[in-house]
């Protein structure tokens, strides 16, 4: 018997209707599955809802787009638990089964990865931590996509020192700076121009957002390099972690970024690949 955590996007019917039908599908084989109460209470699916450490589950479920598969991940706080994507939704990066495929892609699952029925697709995740300017640390996150330093104000930038290897690169004054994954340079990243980087790849990049500057290049970093982001103007700051509000920052607040010992775990069973979906969304024909 496995234990399966259903994750499922709030504002869509679907997600209920495939979490329900899941459910019943696991149930009958045996099987235990939940969703966290959030979910659950989002769909009315209260007899499904439990308590138990998301750690625990032998493999997470997605139901949703690419922001349910973020949550799934943060939800695991960098536990080694397989997620296994269904697109509910518009084509994602990150989601792999269609929701019609999603009985078949559970018994390709419980088949195990012998005979090629699945493979493990390992992406790097980001730790970010915060240090206020008197040197207490203040938090620290873990995240897929990226790491984003922005303003709070609208019509002002903020000013950004940015140190790599201990050594100051430059200051940027922008509307924000991102520090993204392989897999983030396809998020927010890629709307700030920044490049398209494969997500097999282990590299930290660094996108400043509408910078006020010459210098308005995106970096591609060993992940060995270490990078740390000093507020140094007197506007604030807010820190975001995939796309969710983190922390504010003050003047003299430190942001450190480093890839993480934890990676996220996607089970993938040979469908798209990144390249043709990268091709589908921007409609790239064969030459």
């Amino acid at each position: 018997m496995s234990s399966v955590l259903l994750v499922a996007h709030h504002e869509r019917v679907e997600a209920g209707v495939l979490a329900r039908s899941a459910a019943e599908w696991l149930s009958a084989r045996g099987h235990d599955c939940w969703l966290t109460e959030v979910d659950g209470s989002a769909h009315g699916l209260h007899e499904l809802t439990s308590d138990a450490d998301v750690s625990t589950a032998d493999l997470v479920v997605s139901l949703g787009g690419d922001g349910t598969m973020l949550r799934a991940v943060q939800l695991l706080r960098g536990s080694a638990v397989p997620v296994i994507g269904v697109n509910v939704g518009l084509l994602g990066y990150l989601t792999e089964v269609e929701p019609d495929a999603l009985p078949g892609a559970l018994e390709r699952w419980f088949a195990g990865p012998s005979a090629g029925h699945w493979e493990i697709e390992e992406r790097m995740l980001l730790e970010v931590s915060l240090v206020r300017a008197d040197g207490t640390p203040a938090g620290s996150w873990t995240a897929l996509n990226e790491g984003v330093v922005e303003k709070q104000e609208s019509g002002h930038t903020v000013r950004l020192q940015v140190f790599i290897d201990g050594a100051p690169f430059t200051s940027y004054a922008a509307d924000g700076l991102i520090l993204a994954t392989p897999t983030g340079s396809t998020a927010y990243s890629l709307s700030a121009r920044g490049p398209v980087l494969s997500p097999r790849m282990r590299a930290l990049l660094l996108t400043p957002v509408s910078p006020h500057m010459l210098f308005d290049r995106s970096l591609v970093l060993d992940p060995s390099e270490a990078v740390e982001v000093e507020l140094i103007g007197h506007r604030p700051a807010t820190l975001s972690i995939d796309g969710q509000p983190a922390a504010t920052l003050v003047e003299g607040d430190r942001v450190a970024v480093a890839p993480s010992d934890q990676v996220a775990r996607f089970v993938r069973f040979g469908g798209r690949r990144f390249h043709q979906i990268l091709k589908a969304k921007f409609g790239l024909t064969d030459r």
